[in-house]
């Protein structure tokens, strides 16, 4: 049987600035899903650079 182990996320505090658009888009669809705003950003980061073309440097 694995043993549980407790891990720790680093983070990272970084300003950064959006469109006021995508940022409504996002902050809505939040509120929809029930996450954090900051939840859906680092997913959608995560998302996107997993998903860039070779050519631009992902691992797809």
């Amino acid at each position: 049987m694995e043993k549980f182990r407790v891990e720790k996320n680093e983070y990272v505090s970084k300003t950064i600035r959006v469109p006021s658009g995508l940022f409504s888009e996002m902050d809505h669809l939040s509120r929809q899903k029930g996450i954090p705003f900051n939840q859906l950003v680092i997913q959608c980061c995560r998302y996107a650079m997993s998903h860039l073309a070779d050519d631009e440097g992902g691992r797809a």
